[in-house]
Order: structure tokens, then sequence, then C-alpha cells
């Protein structure tokens, strides 16, 4: 078992720690033989991700992705625990230490540090968002990517597929839905952006008009991770029509959010994409599909919130899976650099070869203190969410006082860009340390390479990461005046 120093940070708890623990020695015997690689053909990418949303949901991790206070009854309740093997037989202790009992309860160590059930602050109030454990995401995360990024991919999908419906669903909806997705039964997925609204969310057209006791929408979505697989999807849509603003930019009102069965009449995969870190993603295709009213999640016109306090929640994981391709660089950087026999030494005795291993192992744990710092924040009830399109705060939410303390929405789009960015700039120097080797096909490296790039630009963007940290900054600045 790896030695992982940081989990005596004081960000985290006892559960955390052992929590971290049992997830990589599971994922160290789940992965022994595999080395991070699969068969990268459509069919065999699609079935490993079905059969790693299944071994997830046995192991108990995806339990992680639905607080039991989300679901009515707990989730021992319905499809989870039916079935012999499922998570309610043979989730690990750390399972129980840390996402409670049928009860839905925290024991002291979880709720006091992460503000979550019980231990809720008088910030987050009776926000659901609050009973998410972002550290454990975060952690989960990290050990899932250093070991398989297809594993960490199906398991953060289960979580951002779902958690509208564990933010805003109905009792009803939350039961249908949520113990089947703990268990590792449904696949979920999140259906936000568009061909023409990628980081500018507000500008979606694909629409949703009440009929009698259904909602009947149109359009098209695209990106969107799951196609073709999942079983359920998020859907964000407009009910209203857009309003334009003088400056030529959409507003947010008038977006509503849905869940949509795969096999909803209307519904239909446009279009399957291929990327170069494969994993299952599509263009979705609404003509007259029809939904039952109980389907929306929320009131009508929340769904632009519903969407950024979704994203919120999960943002800071997307750096934890960072930190996890990065460290997995930096170590097979560092085996390699012992082994390669170079001008009669080994690569590790070059000063050059030093100064990258430096480099390396500073900007991994500046990003893993911004991670766990921006997590920790976020677990304690911190105000969280602004408009990160035009800084305008999300009704419920809190804005910076103009003390200057740091917002979450600051911490996590700082955690955000930092992990990503660092290990890009991590692994693209492995593969430099490798040299030939690490462009070859299948090398540990060389997916490491194809499988960062993405964390770049998906849930939000560095560019808009850095939009969203100057706001925070000049905000604050312009209370202090």
């Amino acid at each position: 078992m790896r030695v992982r120093e940081f989990l005596e940070w004081p960000f985290f708890a006892a559960a955390h720690r052992e929590l971290a623990e049992q997830v990589d020695a599971w994922a160290t015997e789940r992965f022994a033989h595999g080395g991070g690689a699969h068969a990268e053909d459509r069919a065999s990418v699609d079935a490993a991700c079905r059969e790693l949303v299944r071994d997830l949901g046995r192991a108990g991790w995806t339990r992680y992705s639905v607080p039991p206070e989300a679901t009515p009854g707990g989730l021992t309740n319905g499809a989870v625990g039916a079935k012999s093997g499922s998570v309610g037989d043979t989730r690990p202790a750390a399972v129980d230490a840390m996402s409670g009992s049928a009860g839905g309860t925290r024991p002291a160590a979880a709720g006091a540090m992460s503000g979550s059930a019980g231990g809720a602050s008088a910030a987050a109030g009776t926000d659901a968002t609050s009973a998410f454990d972002v550290r454990a995401l975060a952690l989960i995360r990290e050990t899932l990517a250093y070991h398989d990024g297809l594993a960490d991919f199906a398991f953060a999908m289960q979580g951002l597929g779902s958690g509208a419906i564990t933010l805003a669903g109905s009792a009803e909806i939350r039961q249908k839905y949520l113990p089947r997705v703990a268990a590792g039964e449904a696949i979920a997925a999140f259906a936000l952006s568009e061909p023409d609204a990628g980081s500018d969310v507000a500008a979606i057209k694909c629409s949703a008009r009440l009929d009698g006791d259904s909602y009947v929408l149109d359009g098209q979505k695209t990106w969107i991770s799951n196609g073709g697989i999942a079983d359920f999807y998020c859907v964000f849509a407009r009910t209203s029509p857009a309003a334009t603003r003088p400056d030529g930019s959409v507003t947010a009102r008038g977006i509503s959010a849905f869940v949509v069965d795969a096999n909803a009449p209307g519904f239909s995969i446009a279009e399957r994409i291929d990327v170069i870190a494969p994993h299952p993603l599509a263009t979705l295709a609404f003509n007259g599909c029809r939904i039952p009213a109980a389907n929306r999640l929320g009131p009508e016109g929340d769904g632009f919130k519903l969407a950024m306090r979704t994203l919120d929640v999960f943002r800071t994981s997307v750096a934890g899976a960072a930190l996890g391709f990065a460290q997995r660089a930096l170590d097979e950087a560092l085996k390699q650099s012992l082994t390669r026999p170079m001008f009669g030494k080994t690569l590790a005795d070059l000063q050059l070869t030093q100064a990258a291993l430096a480099d390396m192992a500073t900007e991994i744990d500046a990003a893993r203190l911004q991670t766990y710092r921006a997590a920790w924040l976020r677990d304690r009830g911190d105000p969280v969410t602004r408009d990160a399109s035009h800084g305008h705060p999300v009704e419920g939410s809190s804005a910076p006082t103009g003390s200057g303390r740091m917002s979450v929405t600051q911490a996590v789009a700082m955690a955000k860009m930092s992990a990503t960015e660092s290990a890009q700039r991590a692994i693209d120097r492995a593969v430099q340390i490798f040299g030939g080797r690490g462009v070859v096909h299948g090398e540990t490296v060389e997916h490491l390479y194809r499988d960062i790039r993405a964390l770049r630009i998906y849930e939000g963007a560095t560019e808009v990461q850095k939009l969203i940290i100057a706001r925070e900054l000049l905000n604050v600045a312009r209370k202090a005046q």
C-alpha cells in the first residue's frame, strides 16, 4: 500500500484516512494487472464502464455519490441491499463511518468537520449540498485516477449525473433513482452543454413545454458523458424564452431541470463522439420527447441555479482526479529516472532530470493543498455559489463580506485550475523523461497524457476559472473601498 503523508493534514478526519486506505487497497487489487490500460474500441469501452460502475457499487464507493440523507428511508431500502453482494451487504467500514447507517446519521468525526447532516453550519442551513462529503469525493477520485482513469470517470459520473436529483428531486424521484445509483445498478448522466452553449450555459436552446401532465422536450445536448450507456439523464432545458441583456448576453432565467429516462419516447442518441481518452460520450436528440411533469427537478425556472449548485459540489473532485493522474506520472518518472542508463550513470543523476522532478513534486504538493483546502471549506459550510458567467449572486448564497475572507467559490476555482494545469505540466515532464517510450501507445505515461487533457476543459474550463477568481477578488476590493 502506498504511503500518503498528506492524509495526516488537519483537513481530514480519521474516517477520511480510513476511506483513502480502503479505496487504495481495493483499487490496487482490482487493477493489479491492467495498469490503467483498456481496449479502446467503443463497444469495449462501454462494457468496461458498465462493469466498473457495478464493481464500484458492490465495493461501496458509489455510495459516496449519494448522501443517505437524500433518499427517503435511507439507502438500505429498495434496490440497495436487495441483491447479494450489493452495497447494503459489503460496504466497508469507512462507508458506515462517513455515509451513515440506514437512519442517515453520521458520527461526530465526520459531521463536525464536514458540516454534513447533524453538523451542518448556520451558513449552510438546510441546503442539501451540505449532505455531500466533498473531501471524500476528492479522495476517492484521486485514488481511482492514480490507478485507472476510466474507473475515476465511472465514479465521477455517478455523482455528477445524479447530483441534481439529490439536490432538488421530489421524494418519489429520489427514491426511484438514487438507491440504484448508489448500488451501481443504474448509470447516470448530466446533460447541460449544447453545440452553441458550453461555458456560456445561459445560452442553451433546448426547450421544454408543459402539455397537460407532461413536458415535451425538443433540441440537442452534446459532449454528454455516459451518453449512449446511461439509464437516465438530468437534462436542463428552457421553459421560457431567453431574455437578452443590453450587451447581447443571455440571462439564465427560464431554465428548468428534468430527469429523462433513456427509453423515453422521442429521446435518441444522435451521435457517438470519440475522444483521445476514450469514454462514453454522445450528442443527445430530443424530438417531441415526452416525460411526466413529475420528472421536473425543483421549481420551474430554477434549473440554472441547480446546475451551478451541482457543479459546485463536484468541481473540487475534478482537482482530486488531476492529482491522481499527476502523482502517478511523478511515481512513474521517478522509477524511470532511477533505472534508465544514461551517459554511464542513470537519468536520475542528471541535474536537468532532478530539476524536472523537483518542479513536478512541488507543483503537485501545492495543488493538493489548494484542493483539500477547498474541499474542507466546502464541507465546513462556508458561502458557496455565485453565477460564474456574470458575477450575479445566486439566490440563497452569501456574497463576500468585504473582509478579505476567501469564498468557497474562489477556493474551488483556484484548486480546479491549479490541479489540472499543474497535472498537465507534470505529465508532460514525465513523458519527456521517458523519451521515445513516453509516446508509445499503451505506456502508462502515454495514456495519462491523454487522460489529463479533458480535465482542463470540463466542469469549467481554466479560462472560466480565471474569470471566477478575478471576479471574487474584485468584488471584495470594491466592497473595501
